[in-house]
């Protein structure tokens, strides 16, 4: 993986990114991609070199993983390694069930070893993390919008095509071909077998690969794709809108009618089989993913939460309107109120399709950053109002040591690990409601100096 997953799990709203094989759906592997670099960077793996193996790439630490699954430990993984291709070659049978013939078994498994620097990969913990006005801004900006209009018009006739067939917003699949692979400038250099493979047989989501590494097996029995063109993330995410193997097989579809389902080389294959997924999951035709809005002072943030949906006439009464100052199109149509920055930062009022984006990935952040990309792509404005930017975001060390002092006080029930869900942000809200401030949630270093008596 390229540092997409690693800096996505550091968001204000940290997640397992779905390339990490956490969620089960579509992979973020390659977020961000070319973030810190130039448009066409070099592979951030060597090609395979004989037997599998990664040449010239870093190799795996020799240390137990940060996860303390009894799988992660040194001498598990050495190990498993060293049952690698036993494992591998026992996976015959199931392959047989799901018709791969073994011929192409022998073919696309010979030669399989393991990359042991994916069990570094997998259990990372980033000290830092990145703020929710940083993270957009790094996303959205002027070069990939520039690109994204490009895409846009060069596909126009394919985006045209999907849109009339799924009813999906080609902006929102522009936005997630944009912020995946930078539009396919970075896709992850990694052998999806080869990692696949390996996660099936080494580490603490073997279960879970083993179905993946299967499905990538049979993506090439098929014929879809070929060996070459299946490269990505460590966890095996590949394509320019990132599809784990599995999530391949529910959505992906032959956009052109020629017979194959490439979702890496072929457009009208991509957008169809992205905007397939979309729609699959939910996706509203004609309606938006959100709003901003501004929020009245003295406002009750308890309220912000995903499960307490109100019509948007609900909201209004309670004096949340747009920041644009428009009317809202659909008064009756049910949201809840996000405030990604607490009191201090704009609040969002998400639909339903704000909730398809997450099954896409289930990070907060991340369908904030497609959802304004898309509207940026449409020709819409920046957001209205300020960000905090005055705020300095936590450490993990702080966080841990905030939910630790929750603890201490009784309001956090859960076992304190440095990574703030929506657990934490309940139990904060309950802190500060409890000492007469915003009950936002908002982990700021502020809520930290109120929760160590300062």
């Amino acid at each position: 993986m390229t540092g997409a997953t690693m800096l996505a799990a550091a968001l204000l709203f940290p997640v397992s990114a779905q390339a990490q094989g956490q969620q089960g759906q579509n992979g973020l592997s390659n977020l961000f991609g070319g973030i810190f670099s130039g448009p066409n960077p070099a592979p951030s793996q060597a090609p395979p070199g004989p037997g599998g193996a990664q040449t010239g790439a870093q190799p795996w630490s020799g240390e137990d993983g940060a996860s303390g699954h009894p799988l992660m430990t040194a001498a598990a993984i050495r190990e498993a390694a060293g049952n690698f291709d036993n494992c591998v070659a026992g996976m015959w049978p199931d392959a047989a069930r799901r018709n791969i013939t073994q011929e192409n078994f022998q073919r696309f498994t010979a030669g399989l070893s393991p990359d042991l620097r994916i069990m570094d990969l997998m259990d990372s913990q980033p000290e830092f993390t990145k703020s929710i006005w940083d993270y957009l801004d790094i996303l959205v900006n002027d070069n990939r919008l520039a690109k994204g209009k490009e895409v846009l018009a060069k596909y126009k006739a394919q985006f045209d095509a999907t849109e009339k067939a799924y009813g999906v917003d080609r902006y929102i699949i522009a936005a997630i071909w944009g912020i995946e692979s930078n539009y396919s400038t970075q896709m992850g250099d990694r052998s999806v077998l080869q990692s696949t493979a390996t996660l099936a047989c080494v580490g603490r989501r073997q279960a879970y690969f083993k179905d993946e590494f299967l499905s990538a097996l049979e993506i090439l029995n098929r014929g879809d794709l070929r060996p070459e063109q299946m490269r990505g993330s460590w966890a095996g995410a590949f394509g320019p809108t990132q599809f784990m193997p599995t999530a391949f097989k529910r959505f992906a579809v032959d956009g052109d009618g020629d017979g194959r389902r490439d979702v890496v080389d072929n457009a009208s294959d991509l957008i169809a089989s992205t905007a397939n997924n979309l729609k699959k999951d939910g996706w509203q035709s004609g309606q938006t993913w959100g709003f901003e809005v501004v929020v009245p002072q003295g406002f009750n943030y308890m309220l912000a939460d995903r499960a307490k949906a109100m019509t948007i006439a609900q909201w209004e009464k309670l004096g949340l309107k747009r920041a644009t100052n428009q009317p809202f199109p659909h008064p009756a149509e049910k949201a809840y109120l996000l405030a990604p920055a607490g009191a201090q930062g704009p609040g969002f009022l998400m639909l339903q399709n704000f909730r398809v984006i997450m099954k896409y990935n289930p990070a907060e952040a991340y369908a904030m950053a497609i959802g304004h990309f898309a509207d940026r792509l449409r020709g819409g404005q920046p957001f209205v109002q300020p960000w905090p930017r005055q705020e300095r975001e936590l450490s993990r060390g702080e966080r841990l040591e905030l939910q630790q002092l929750l603890v201490q006080r009784g309001f956090y029930k859960g076992t304190p690990d440095g990574q703030f869900g929506g657990q934490t942000r309940d139990a904060l809200r309950n802190f500060q409601a409890s000492i007469g401030v915003p009950a936002d949630g908002f982990a700021s270093s502020d809520a930290l100096d109120r929760l160590r008596g300062r």
